[in-house]
């Protein structure tokens, strides 16, 4: 098992690493599709080994290179306030294409469909809960079921049909880690509410939104484009030739017995490195030499951590827990170095949000789902690390948190020469929040602290090993720090009912 460990993380950190460099390099450039191949050519280098499902790695291969390919055909560049949507444009002509090919999940789609309209009385509470604030700052497209999430909801219909169990859990998946177009849960009632609708009427054009977006997956996504004024190109266009070019890869992976769930997941979580985690909104942020530097450092707890430990995992999950699990100790770690932590910011973090309901009524709906994953990185830090400062207690020691029993690898925060040093970024007498004031903007976009190239890449070597089960979204609780901390919202959880 040791070639798959090493296999793993070798994948993973080629993504981190490729991303990291042509930001370095870029940051102060504008940005080129072109600039992506870098990221395009470490996903070229995956492979399938004994045990490991090539189905499963080729969906992920070939959406990338058809991503980067198709896209640098029809755009040189994105406008920022485009490029958060890069990876909405797989799972729409995914779903299609299993639709086309498989009669019978597509007649459970259609029934799905018709369900969502059958559940008038839950899509208007849970969409009045989500506009009130009910359930304090929600992670809209959660990759687990937390409450107030699109996925919550629809697993909630989907315990109502009568559909094949892998049907619903196909379908599922497509608005979790799939990410089946960019709609939320309760955008289309928050905005006709404050337009002067009633509850009921806006309940209407809440349940015409849902059914949109599976009823028509690209041209769904194709009008919520148009009512976002994307223009970077035409995204119909990319879709339709994804569709194309995506067919054989879809219908080989149905052919080799791969849940129809792992199909609509595998294409989409991967590209966004190719328009977003590389692209001109991250190379604004990483103008920064403090951003960079807390980028590149938790890049490298990672890798060691990761490393340090290839004789002692016992399961592939093994790999992905420390993965993220390191990485929240890293952030969480540099967050103390000024005298803050997960629970201050947690504390901060919700009231900020209820104020922010009561200024900004229709706010997107994705507004905080950062946020949330912020403070859930840094909450699971925060108790890593508050463990290791007793066990180190009165020793002198070095602290050595450690995660499911593996020991977190901290000294790359240390040797980093920028991060180690705030008083070269400010009034040198006073430098106390610099290190905190970039983690506040990471805290919008922390993704590349989180990792997401790294959790895509171990999440397709986990699939491949178990391609016949559902590996999203999620099923089981994530500890969520607000629920944890400051809302008591954890009974409106679905992990416990997930079909």
């Amino acid at each position: 098992m040791r070639e798959l460990y090493e296999k793993m993380i070798n994948e993973s950190m080629a993504a981190q690493k490729a991303d990291v460099a042509v930001i370095s390099e870029n940051r102060y450039n504008d940005f080129k599709i072109t600039d992506a191949k870098p990221y395009a050519d470490a996903v070229a280098g995956m492979k399938a080994i004994d045990g490991q499902a090539e189905s499963v790695i080729n969906l992920h291969k070939e959406s990338v290179k058809n991503h980067f390919e198709i896209l640098s055909s029809i755009t040189d560049t994105l406008k920022c306030e485009d490029d958060p949507f890069i990876e909405h444009f797989q799972t729409p002509p995914v779903l299609e294409i299993l639709c086309e090919e498989d009669g019978e999940f597509a007649d459970s789609l259609d029934k799905f469909i018709q369900a969502i309209a059958d559940s008038e009385a839950l899509i208007s509470k849970e969409s009045i809960r989500r506009y009130g604030g009910f359930y304090g700052p929600t992670c809209v497209v959660d990759f687990a079921l937390m409450p107030g999430s699109t996925s919550n909801v629809v697993n909630q219909i989907l315990q109502k049909t009568d559909i094949p169990v892998a049907h619903k859990q196909a379908i599922l998946s497509a608005k979790s880690w799939g990410m089946n177009t960019s709609y939320g849960v309760g955008d289309a009632f928050a905005n006709a509410i404050e337009a002067g609708a009633t509850a009921a009427e806006a309940t209407e054009k809440e349940i015409a939104a849902l059914q949109m977006i599976y009823k028509t997956p690209i041209e769904g996504q194709g009008k919520l484009m148009d009512d976002a004024d994307h223009s970077s190109f035409d995204v119909r266009d990319y879709m339709n030739k994804y569709k194309k070019a995506m067919t054989p890869v879809v219908k080989a992976a149905m052919d080799d017995g791969v849940h129809y769930g792992n199909i609509v997941t595998v294409p989409a979580y991967c590209v966004g490195d190719i328009g977003h985690h590389i692209g001109q909104s991250t190379y604004n942020m990483c103008k920064d030499d403090m951003t960079l530097a807390i980028v590149q450092a938790t890049a490298e707890v990672i890798d060691a951590t990761l490393r340090g430990n290839l004789d002692n995992y016992k399961t592939a999950f093994d790999v992905l827990k420390l993965s993220t699990g390191s990485s929240a100790c890293a952030t969480e770690f540099i967050l103390e170095l000024d005298g803050f932590n997960a629970p201050m910011v947690v504390d901060l973090f919700s009231k900020r949000f209820h104020n922010f309901v009561q200024q900004y009524p229709t706010r997107g709906a994705a507004a905080e789902l950062h946020n949330c994953d912020f403070m859930d990185m840094i909450y699971r830090g925060f108790n890593a690390i508050s463990g290791a400062r007793k066990f180190r207690a009165g020793t002198g020691g070095e602290l050595v948190p450690k995660i499911n029993g593996f020991d977190v690898d901290l000294s790359p925060i240390l040797a980093s020469e920028t991060v180690m040093n705030p008083q070269r970024y400010t009034y040198p007498a006073c430098a106390i929040t610099v290190r905190f004031s970039s983690l506040m903007r990471l805290a919008d976009y922390p993704c590349l602290l989180t990792s997401e190239p790294i959790t895509a890449t171990m999440m397709t070597n986990i699939i491949a090993l178990n391609k016949e089960a559902p590996g999203s979204p999620v099923r089981g609780c994530k500890n969520c720090a607000a629920a944890s901390l400051v809302d008591n919202k954890h009974e409106y959880c679905q992990w416990r009912e997930a079909v």
